[in-house]
């Protein structure tokens, strides 16, 4: 039903743009996508069909058939691009064999490549996909490109060159790790910025959160994707995790475990929402752990979804800040104005399906549910889901944004909560960051290719 009336209320009111703006009741577009239209469509399209709503289904993939047009002079986020539209597209594309989404995919992939045309083979965070010319975030330390952005291009760059037979994403993807794996890392941290032309970091700050979380995410899953035979993901994974639980992993005077963000060998005690989505990747990655830590991992899981729980549980909303902190006798909650915020993230609940798919304890479900409560009765209004200015807050102040990663992941990791585990089982699947499912590539897929080539 809450999809229903997201999907619904864009239709009526935005059907196209990018975004819908529930209040205002027309469209949004955000500058990430540059002038490339219909995010909400192609982001959604693997949750309809998850979900059986048959005809909404058919309504969008006539949209993509259509009007989804790529040959467009706009200046892109390649991250954005990424995960939303490639990773929405591959997944349509998995889920219901239609040619047209595989078609797309490859296309747009193409498009990305110029970003890579860097000295280091480092990609550009912007692109113009009209001239191929790309540049960085003018705010990141130096000229860097963000570990986060160029880190989460793998799964959906493997995937492409499986679709298309052409090995040149494959390649592009795995030349990343060649550069980061020549650096040296500090303390065996990843900092956050690097720049592109020289290969060398740029500030060392270093955040399982934004700007470096699904990074982390997409180690593991590289390991997970390739049926466990990509070793190198495997080992950066866990040895990645391993100088976190060093040097970012705190416990609070309350008894609250937290991932800290470091600063130059600084902590700053403070965590944010899309950090969240770490306790569902330590669980994920708990079965493969080195030295019987398996269950170790399964453990920290739980502690960071019940942390993350917290976060939620001490608002006036029931739902979390964009960050919180740790300091000054403060535990779990924002202090800063501008942290105090909720724009419909998925991140916490995410987790929360992880852990109830992993342990089946039934306090996750019983989580989801509070999420679920507050949303209906604080985001939901007539035309859509709006994120919250303030979640600490008596009075609704609404964003007036209903963001497309709430189509595609926020109510797809609520839905499968609530499902049962041969939906989507993990055993065939990985879900990219934006929650698009991708197959679970067997070695012997790979080489029926191989013979039918």
């Amino acid at each position: 039903q809450m999809m229903k009336h997201a999907w619904d209320n864009y239709k009526r009111y935005a059907w196209g743009l990018n975004e819908l703006k529930p209040i205002s009741k027309q469209g949004h577009s955000s500058n990430l996508f540059g002038n490339i239209q219909g995010a909400t469509i192609v982001d959604a399209l693997d949750t309809l069909y998850i979900m059986g709503m048959k005809e909404e289904f058919k309504e969008a993939k006539e949209w993509v058939e259509q009007n989804l047009d790529f040959n467009v002079n706009a200046e892109i986020s390649v991250f954005e691009v990424n995960i939303r539209f490639v990773g929405g597209l591959l997944s349509a594309y998995y889920l219901s064999g239609e040619e047209i989404f595989r078609k797309k995919a490859v296309e747009l992939g193409e498009k990305l490549l110029p970003a890579f045309n860097t000295p280091t083979g480092i990609p550009w965070a912007l692109l113009n996909i009209k001239s191929g010319i790309g540049r960085n975030w003018p705010w990141a330390s130096g000229g860097s490109s963000i570990l986060a952005e160029f880190g989460t291009l793998h799964l959906e760059f493997v995937h492409l060159s499986h679709l298309s037979g052409n090995p040149v994403f494959a390649e592009k993807v795995m030349n990343i790790r060649k550069v980061l794996n020549r650096l040296d890392k500090p303390e065996g941290l990843y900092p956050n910025y690097l720049n592109p032309s020289s290969g060398q970091w740029g500030q060392h700050h270093v955040s399982i959160g934004g700007l470096g979380d699904s990074f982390y995410e997409y180690l593991l899953k590289a390991w997970l994707m390739s049926g466990k035979t990509d070793e190198e993901g495997r080992k950066m994974y866990y040895d990645a995790v391993q100088a976190i639980e060093t040097h970012l992993i705190r416990k609070s005077s309350g008894g609250l475990t937290y991932i800290a963000e470091w600063k130059g060998g600084l902590l700053e005690h403070k965590m944010g929402h899309l950090t969240c989505f770490a306790g569902g990747m330590f669980a994920l990655g708990a079965d493969g752990a080195p030295n019987d830590k398996t269950g170790h991992h399964i453990e920290l899981g739980a502690e960071i979804a019940r942390t993350c729980h917290e976060s939620y549980d001490r608002t006036s909303m029931k739902l979390g800040p964009e960050a919180f902190r740790f300091d000054g006798g403060v535990e779990a909650i924002a202090t800063r104005q501008n942290e105090k915020y909720y724009i419909l993230r998925p991140e916490v609940i995410e987790t929360y399906m992880y852990m109830w798919r992993l342990t089946h304890d039934p306090k996750y479900r019983q989580w989801g549910w509070e999420a679920v409560e507050a949303l209906e009765k604080y985001c939901r209004v007539d035309g859509g889901y709006s994120g919250i200015r303030d979640v600490y807050s008596n009075r609704q102040s609404h964003d007036d944004v209903q963001q497309s990663f709430f189509l595609s992941e926020t109510l797809k990791y609520l839905y499968l909560l609530f499902s049962e585990d041969d939906l989507l089982p993990f055993e065939h699947w990985v879900f990219n960051t934006e929650a698009h499912p991708l197959p679970i590539l067997e070695k012997d897929d790979e080489n029926k290719e191989e013979t039918q080539k």
